[in-house]
């Protein structure tokens, strides 16, 4: 029986600039935790266009928010600053999904080469189609 493979998501950052901070989101990291929308749903709208408005909130309450995304598909850097900072120590956890969730100063190795995290999603049963990303494809993803 042939096995399918499957060819890694090309990397597609959307930006969305605001006056005192701009936030990133990588569509295929994302993984539907929900706590864009729920922590903020006044700059995180699905039914706006654009559905980020940094500038709707302080950019405290902002990052406050991006920083809660499991999967690191969202991202912030305030202007004229460095992307966000890492966690001090590291943290690696496992979920019940069997994902696991790595937050911290990374360097994570991909088809497409090292790529520069502070939060990661990790698969963890080895299925999904945007490795080392877990994709909910995958046993790890389905709870």
């Amino acid at each position: 029986m042939a096995e399918e493979v499957r060819e890694p998501r090309a990397r597609k950052v959307k930006e969305y600039r605001g006056e005192q901070v701009s936030v990133t989101f990588e569509p295929a990291r994302c993984l539907h935790a929900a706590e864009c929308v729920r922590g903020l749903p006044e700059v995180f709208d699905l039914a706006k266009r654009p559905w980020i408005a940094p500038d709707e909130a302080t950019p405290e309450l902002v990052t406050e928010v991006v920083r809660r995304c499991p999967s690191g598909a969202l991202q912030y850097r305030l202007p004229g600053g460095p992307p966000e900072s890492a966690e001090r120590p590291s943290v690696i956890s496992r979920n019940t999904a069997g994902q696991l969730l790595v937050r911290g100063e990374l360097t994570v190795e991909t088809s497409q080469g090292p790529h520069h995290e502070t939060r990661v999603m990790l698969c963890g049963c080895g299925a999904s189609g945007n490795q080392p990303y877990c994709d909910h494809t995958g046993a790890c993803g389905r709870t």
